[in-house]
């Protein structure tokens, strides 16, 4: 099969290997700025009790977009190696599999690097949004018209009082299709302002939430103990505790629930994309992305309970613990927070 790969002025290059059609491409990996991530939306009028404002965030899956296809045939579903978190449900590489094979008569594997999947790919969008204490508010999110319907109506199932708001701005592409966009945020504005949502809010010291589907999860971020009186220091715990049917395999469900965690904290202390005035991409390597290092995360304890049909309870754990860990650093009104998970 023959490779393509974009190249410098976003057309396509095709040889006969990987390396060669490196070399064709002739490109330069982009590297880190020295530009912040800001958010770029302003809060909307009103007078609320808690506010949020966040910036682009990069899905930052580990396999970037892939399809492989012979000529009049049927293309790969980039599905196929690895979910992306959502990022790659519109993905076009299917389309330019098929026309380049069809174009050069020869099966054609198509692949983005991960340069590509920061430039093209989509992000998870900025949102600027207030609560009242009667759970009424504004929420502005950057977004396209025409995409926007579906991440309302979540919104909605989050936060009935919240008005969702799409805003046109320069920026990379987001979709509504990234992990729990929009409502995820919903529900962390609700527990900052003290409204309960349909899905759940605070219970007790942690926070707890349900979805439609029966999966819940609780979080509960427990600080540790600085040395003090020659007494050792006790690192900080997130403690998990979900509900989602009969285990299937346990190691399987609890290393879904720590990336679900892993995300979370990622995402409110220190994720982040640099863009600027006219919306171009500045931070085009992973390790620019703010991804949380693993000895950046906490030790997670997660438990399991429940019976019955097996559900899917990642999304379930990521919102909760974004809430929660919000909660812990008091509704800080911008994300990242720039501190320690703990």
């Amino acid at each position: 099969a023959l490779v393509a790969m974009r190249a410098a002025d976003g057309g396509w290059v095709v040889a006969e290997s990987l390396p060669e059609v490196r070399e064709s491409a002739a490109r330069v990996q982009g590297r880190r700025s020295t530009l912040g991530a800001v958010p770029p939306l302003e809060l909307p009028e009103g007078e609320w009790v808690a506010t949020l404002r966040t910036s682009w965030v990069e899905p930052g899956y580990l396999e970037t977009d892939a399809s492989w296809c012979e000529p009049g045939g049927e293309p790969a579903d980039p599905l196929a190696n690895g979910g992306a978190f959502g990022g790659k449900l519109d993905s076009p590489l299917p389309g330019v599999a098929r026309r380049l094979a069809d174009a050069h008569d020869r099966a054609v594997l198509a692949i983005w690097t991960r340069e590509d999947t920061v430039r093209c790919g989509p992000k998870r969008p900025p949102v600027a949004a207030g609560m009242a204490s009667d759970g009424t508010g504004t929420m502005r999110v950057a977004a396209a018209s025409e995409e926007f319907e579906a991440m309302r109506q979540a919104i909605q199932l989050a936060a009935p009082g919240l008005e969702a708001r799409p805003v046109e701005l320069p920026g990379p592409p987001t979709s509504p299709g990234l992990r729990a966009a929009g409502w995820a945020e919903a529900f962390c504005l609700c527990v900052a302002a003290g409204v309960d949502s349909p899905l759940g809010g605070v219970d007790g010291d942690a926070v707890a939430l349900e979805l439609p589907s029966g999966a819940r999860a609780r979080v509960r971020v427990v600080p540790g103990d600085p040395e003090r009186d020659g007494a050792a220091a006790t690192p900080g715990t997130i403690e998990v505790d979900v509900q989602a049917g009969d285990v299937l395999s346990e190691p399987v469900l609890r290393s879904y629930v720590v990336g679900a965690v892993h995300m979370a904290a990622g995402w409110v202390t220190s994720e982040g994309l640099a863009v600027d005035a006219d919306g171009e991409v500045q931070d085009l390597t992973i390790r620019s992305f703010g991804i949380l290092p693993v000895s950046g995360l906490p030790h997670v304890s997660v438990s399991a309970d429940g019976s019955g049909e097996p559900v899917a309870v990642s999304d379930a754990v990521f919102v909760a613990a974004a809430a929660a860990i919000w909660r812990h650093h008091g509704f800080a009104g911008s994300w990242p927070l720039g501190t320690p998970v703990i």
